[in-house]
């Protein structure tokens, strides 16, 4: 996945002056004019440090030590702001993500907002739930004691969010790092201008801004965002800045959630049914004009099914966008001209058979289908977040997996095929973060699956449980009574064999089946 940033990569001078002014419509900015009690100190003190977040980072950590965002009940009230958010800003979400670029209003219903709503949902239906400490199996040595799992926030988190999809990407991190009881630092991406414009300015007025807030960001201001101690980082962007992201949080020890991209082969066999292949492929291909993470990037089958699935995907194509997709509302537009002047270089691989047809003016590229590619082509090197489809040909199912395992794993692997048999074989011969057999995207609709990559395509995983998961550090805890020392003589000094067998008979985990004579 791609992001609007290009962060200094690893071993290139970064910037360490002061940038000469806060970045404008920045609630950060404001926010550093107050301390938090009414005194106007904090821009002096982040001066001194040297860094302009400090005292921003600062005042979110002593809101958090005081424990404020802790009881279920503050949770509740935040996650339910977020969805007055939801529900009041709908019309501004919509017109903000058609500018940036030009997402169909149904797109931008169903991804930024019906999503989001119910990731929101299912916290607020379990918070209660996954915050109570959870009770562990105990030896017989502590029978009589009290052994738990304490659900305990980070602390003070960063979520760093792309531009492809700019609400939903903020908010479902968002809301698990709420309901898990941590403070927020929240990044927009700064290509999708007007929707980071709206974030900014009206996201903060339905959150507590003691305990959240919005810094808008170019590149130089998140290297020196990055330079402070965050307690967690949420990261959504390319491999590229995951790296860079990961060496800054291995500064200060911090965890990470590294939400990254790749290119995601889509497996056709020969034994499918050939027209909803087409359709479904092309709809998680060029939805959001292919500007997303876990899209189809590329098809592997068969010679024979190329020639099959070529006219299909035009029938699909024209189903969906009409003669000239340039003119339907349901086909969005790239986000920014470079990543236009990329996608054109990147249509210079193979053979157009499909589409093709751009206009720089628009930022317009049409669904296009690529054949006759080799793997050293340009196209089949890097994710290419844009709505065009390669496909290249393998001979059988088994080959596909050989060409499958031969790259970095991906965030999702997708297999087609009539036979079960054969969507379990590309299941099991690979590795990849998610799976999704006979269909494209769907498998992110689901709040009871983790979404996440591996390797190459990211680190650690999140949607519904697995967001608040990921928020909160599970505290192992044992609470022991003040009396009953007799049972514990028999671990002190001066040590014997018999003490040691009955320590061990107390203490041990034991297989099933077995029995321990003394």
């Amino acid at each position: 996945m791609e992001t609007g940033s290009v962060f200094p990569q690893p071993g290139m001078q970064q910037p360490l002056e002061l940038p000469g002014q806060q970045p404008p419509g920045s609630w950060a900015g404001k926010a550093a004019e107050d301390d938090g009690g009414g005194r106007k100190g904090s821009v002096d003190g982040n001066a001194m440090s040297g860094n302009p977040y400090t005292g921003l980072v600062s005042r979110l950590r002593a809101a958090w030590l005081s424990g404020k965002t802790r009881p279920m009940e503050y949770r509740v009230a935040q996650l339910e702001a977020l969805g007055c958010f939801l529900d009041e800003k709908k019309q501004d979400i919509l017109e903000a993500t058609a500018l940036d670029m030009g997402k169909p209003n149904f797109e931008a219903q169903f991804s930024e907002i019906i999503l989001c709503k119910n990731e929101l949902h299912e916290t607020l239906n379990n918070l209660s739930h996954w915050m109570k400490d959870e009770y562990v199996d105990k030896n017989l040595v502590t029978q009589l004691d009290s052994a738990f799992i304490r659900k305990d926030p980070y602390g003070v988190v960063l979520i760093i969010a792309p531009w492809n999809y700019p609400i939903h990407l903020i908010l479902v991190p968002l809301i698990g790092a709420i309901a898990a009881g941590n403070c927020v630092i929240i990044k927009p991406s700064e290509t999708a201008k007007n929707t980071e414009r709206l974030v900014a300015e009206v996201l903060p007025n339905y959150l507590d801004k003691d305990c959240f807030a919005v810094v808008t960001a170019g590149v130089q201001e998140t290297t020196r965002l990055l330079e402070n101690k965050f307690d967690y980082i949420f990261f959504t962007g390319s491999p590229s800045l995951g790296r860079i992201i990961m060496t800054a949080a291995a500064k200060h020890l911090t965890p990470v959630t590294l939400e990254l991209g790749g290119k995601n082969p889509c497996y056709v066999s020969d034994n499918c049914d050939v027209k909803n292949v087409a359709r479904r492929v092309a709809w998680g291909r060029f939805f959001n004009a292919g500007q997303t993470c876990i899209a189809p990037d590329y098809v592997l089958c068969s010679a024979e099914m190329q020639e099959k699935l070529l006219p299909a995907l035009h029938k699909a194509i024209t189903d969906f966008y009409g003669p000239n997709p340039r003119e339907s509302p349901d086909f969005g537009r790239i986000v920014g001209d470079k990543h236009f002047q990329r996608l054109q270089t990147l249509l210079r691989s193979g053979r157009v058979v499909i589409g093709g047809q751009t206009d720089e003016k628009e930022r317009y590229i049409a669904p296009t289908v690529l054949v006759d590619l080799q793997p050293s082509d340009p196209i089949m090197q890097e994710e290419i977040f844009g709505p065009i489809l390669p496909i290249v040909i393998v001979a059988n199912v088994d080959k596909a997996i050989d060409f499958i395992n031969s790259h970095e794993r991906p965030l999702v692997v997708y297999a087609f095929s009539s036979d079960d048999k054969v969507v379990n074989q590309v299941l099991e011969q690979t590795s990849s973060g998610g799976f999704c057999g006979n269909d494209t995207l769907m498998h992110v609709t689901l709040t009871s699956l983790p979404f996440g990559g591996i390797g190459n395509s990211g680190l650690g995983t999140y949607h519904g449980k697995f967001t608040f998961d990921a928020f909160t550090h599970c505290r192992g805890c044992l609470c022991r009574s003040m009396g009953r020392e007799a049972f514990n003589a028999l671990r002190y000094p001066p040590y014997s064999q018999q003490k040691l067998g009955f320590v061990q008979a107390a203490a041990e985990v034991k297989r099933k089946g077995s029995c321990t004579l003394l």
